[in-house]
Parts: structure tokens; C-alpha cells; sequence
């Protein structure tokens, strides 16, 4: 079984899986919860399966992008207990792990084929936000970025394609974009539960972090607007 830590976001998630799913989840949606609950849930899920640390076969994290400080405690909690424990730690980019939380249901109920993109939004701050967009089968069709979204965001994107966005950041996005065959996963919630397919496919491939030198993704630069005049009014 892996353990998983979602800390990208104000939700605080840690499930216990396997290959075939969560088999335990604890989840808190609590202002700035991570510091002190993280830990907590983790050692309440292994008790309830009878576990201990070492019984793991991995140990996988939300890598970013996302929250700095929500990051930062994910991760460390994360190869604290890789390196005591002696087990592989697994970095997990969060918007890979988001577009598996978009399950059969959703698809259908958003008019979603096999053309249809998805794009997972992290919010930033203001109009901007972190995303990538991926394919029916999750292929990656942009790399995450963190952009300002305004009007003509996503335009480039031929109109017959239908688009999927989701996460905190699509949110504050839906007033904002104007393309037409979109749609909003409003019950959306990220989860440590969406980790467990790119986590254990990483545990097949061995495709482990270096526990010493594995830093959060936090994707600090931004991709900033074009002034319409210069400040001299020219």
C-alpha cells in the first residue's frame, strides 16, 4: 500500500491505498489545518489498517503547484517518513492527480468524448492561476503553467474541442473566459484519493525521489499582461 499527502490547497488529504483504490481517507477543509493534522491523519489511517510505516510500499506527495507554505509541509512530512522508514518517496505533480478525480459520472453529466481536454486550475492570486491542460487519456497537451486568465485565454483551442475546467482556480475563472463548449466541474474536491493510479504506475516504473534533494514544484513564475498604454499614457 502507498500513502498519500495532498497538501497543495487549503483541503488537507491523506488517503491509504492500493492498487485498486483509497482503502482509508481522512480529510480536513480547515484554514491553515496541514501543520497539525497532517501527521495526525497519517497515523490514524495506518492504525485502522493495522500497519505500520515500514509495512508501505511507497510513500507519495503532492508535489505542486500550489500552496508554498501547504507544499513545504507536504513534502517535508512526506520524506520524514520516507527516510524513517526506509521507504520510496514518489512525487505526484498535482494537476495529473486532479484530472484523475474526474470520474465516469462527471463525463457524462459534462457532455465529455474522447476529444473532449481537461484542464485542472490551481488559484494563484487575483486572475491568475496554475494549470495544465491534458487529453481524454491524460496525456499532457500543455505543461502546467501559471498564467493571467482574461478573455481570450483558451481561444486558440478549436471550438468543435470541448473544454472541462476544474479545480479552486477554475472557479473565479467562469465570469472571465468567454469561449463557447466549456464547462465547470463545480463539485469538484481535490483529494489525496485522485493519487493512487500515477502513484502506484510510478512505483511500477521505480520512477522514485530523491529523498535528500526533492523540492515542491512551486512554479513561482508568472506569466504577466501586456499593458494596453504605457504609464505615460503613450
Amino acid at each position: 500500500m502507498i500513502i498519500c499527502l495532498e497538501t497543495s490547497t487549503p483541503i488537507c488529504s491523506v488517503a491509504l491505498c492500493d492498487s485498486n483504490g483509497p482503502a482509508y481517507l481522512r480529510e480536513s477543509s480547515g484554514e491553515k489545518s496541514h501543520g497539525s493534522l497532517l501527521t495526525v491523519f497519517t497515523a490514524e489511517l495506518l492504525e485502522r489498517a493495522g500497519l505500520k510505516a515500514k509495512d508501505l510500499e511507497a510513500v507519495a506527495v503532492s508535489k505542486g503547484p500550489g500552496s508554498y507554505t501547504g507544499l513545504r509541509i507536504g513534502v517535508s512530512t512526506a520524506k520524514g517518513i520516507a527516510y524513517a522508514a526506509s521507504l520510496p518517496l514518489i512525487g505526484v505533480e498535482t494537476t495529473l492527480s486532479m484530472f484523475y478525480g474526474i470520474d465516469d459520472r462527471m463525463r457524462k453529466k459534462y457532455g465529455l468524448d474522447n476529444n473532449s481536454l481537461f484542464i485542472p486550475m490551481l488559484d494563484a492570486r487575483r486572475m491568475e492561476v496554475y494549470y495544465s491542460i491534458l487529453d481524454d487519456e491524460g496525456r499532457t497537451v500543455k505543461e502546467t503553467s501559471a498564467e493571467i486568465i482574461d478573455e481570450y485565454s483558451f481561444t486558440d483551442i478549436p471550438a468543435d474541442i470541448r473544454l472541462l475546467f476544474f479545480g479552486d482556480g477554475a472557479e473565479k475563472c467562469r465570469g472571465i473566459i468567454k469561449r463557447e463548449n466549456v464547462a465547470f466541474a463545480d463539485e469538484f474536491r481535490i483529494s489525496a484519493a485522485h493519487m493512487y493510479q500515477p502513484a502506484f504506475k510510478s512505483l511500477r516504473q521505480q520512477a522514485f525521489e530523491d529523498i535528500a534533494y526533492f523540492e515542491p514544484f512551486y512554479l513561482k513564475d508568472f506569466i504577466t499582461s501586456r499593458p494596453k498604454k504605457n504609464i505615460l499614457g503613450r
